[in-house]
């Protein structure tokens, strides 16, 4: 009714409602009761820690942030009160693994042995792949850097983890250094996508060599 005052009179709109005006009246005068108070006051403050966060936290941490500001409350009425403004927190996405271990394959040689810049460009090549999170999800990023330089000389990037992202970003890397000498080393992790039958093939038809250090650290 408050929010209508404008727009009708009080008479109608008590006439609407099937309500008396002197109980609208008395309801108006009525002071909050200290549980509406409290509920106000905990609401306000639960909008403002969770808008503070960026919307991120969620009861857990919004209970730490109100005790913290000398609140005394549990954290199922912090998870109620977010229920009733509709306020949630965002879950942490788990780790998402970009090393998959085959034990079956072959590893070759650590041919590089932390020795990464030889003082000279396309001597050594590494490469990794990392992910990327997106407004449309995850996508994977393969990467080809010239250990001398530091420089990303081959990248690609797809929904998919698949050995044809590796040799498109090798690819690349092979059409910007066209000149590279024959004796180049490509040195990885040994996740089974460098470690495949299908990229051995590659390596070996362009004159490149493969190097592998330790599981999941390409620069090892």
């Amino acid at each position: 009714m408050l929010a209508e005052k404008t727009n009708f009179t009080i008479t109608r709109m008590v006439r609407l409602l099937e309500v008396s005006r002197s109980g609208y009246y008395a309801w108006m005068d009525r002071a909050p009761s200290p549980a509406a108070i409290r509920r106000e006051h905990i609401e306000q403050k639960v909008a403002f820690f969770h808008g503070d966060s960026d919307e991120v936290y969620g009861a857990p941490r919004i209970l730490v942030d109100l005790r913290a500001d000398g609140e005394i409350i549990s954290r199922k009425t912090v998870a109620r009160t977010m229920k009733r403004l509709g306020l949630a927190g965002i879950c942490p996405k788990k780790w998402k693994t970009t090393t998959i271990i085959d034990h079956a394959d072959a590893y070759p040689v650590d041919a590089v042995k932390r020795q990464w810049d030889t003082g000279a460009l396309n001597q050594v090549w590494v490469g990794d792949i990392t992910y990327l999170r997106t407004w449309e999800g995850w996508v994977y990023l393969a990467t080809v850097i010239d250990a001398h330089s530091r420089r990303v000389i081959g990248w690609a990037i797809a929904d998919h983890m698949r050995t044809d992202l590796i040799q498109d970003a090798l690819t690349m890397a092979m059409v910007l250094r066209g000149d590279r000498p024959p004796t180049v080393i490509f040195h990885s992790d040994r996740g089974t996508q460098y470690a495949s039958a299908q990229i051995t093939a590659f390596a070996a038809a362009n004159g490149i060599t493969r190097s592998m250090g330790y599981t999941g650290i390409c620069w090892d």
